[in-house]
């Protein structure tokens, strides 16, 4: 693996009950790089992901990432290395306001999943760091904004703030 590939697989290959949905694909992406994979529906694209994201375990092959064989490591070690996924459809709760839609996310960081039953002054204790990230991401002045009333780029933005490391590799 050269010093310039960030992420390379080796025959990797996914079998469900005796159907192959990934043959022994071999991919290296240089650092810096974009690229896509294309085919159509049925062709194995959402699978690969679901490997090199650890979201379905690698029947047999290998995905290294800076050098290093991460094949059987867990999900979230794999997130930790900055290997992250942006899904396609936007999770918000589109009748919560953008500050509110921050707070739950907050919220659940803290083991406080349900705590949005509280009341909203109870709330508000996470309202300052939800602010510093929506301003990171240039959506503080919509705060008070409905989530469903935002066009789909901005419920999408994101920070070079965020905890932890920055996603090296999203995909």
């Amino acid at each position: 693996m050269g010093s310039d590939t960030i992420l390379e697989t080796t025959d990797l290959t996914k079998t469900f009950s005796g159907f192959t949905a990934v043959n022994k694909v071999n991919l290296r992406v240089r650092r810096g790089s974009i690229h896509a994979l294309i085919g159509p529906n049925g062709a194995g694209k959402t699978t690969v992901f679901n490997l090199l994201t650890k979201f379905l375990p690698v029947s047999s092959g290998t995905i290294r990432y800076r050098g290093d064989d991460i094949t059987h490591e867990t999900p979230a070690k794999t997130a930790r290395r900055g290997i992250v996924r942006s899904f396609q459809i936007s999770a918000t709760f589109p009748h919560l306001t953008v500050l509110q839609n921050v707070r739950v996310a907050l919220q659940r960081r803290q083991s406080a999943s349900f705590e949005f039953w509280r009341h909203e002054k109870a709330l508000s204790v996470h309202d300052a760091r939800a602010m510093e990230l929506l301003e990171s991401v240039g959506l503080g002045g919509l705060a008070g904004v409905k989530a469903v009333e935002l066009p789909y780029g901005r419920k999408r933005a994101r920070t070079s703030h965020h905890p932890g490391p920055e996603p090296e590799l999203m995909l």
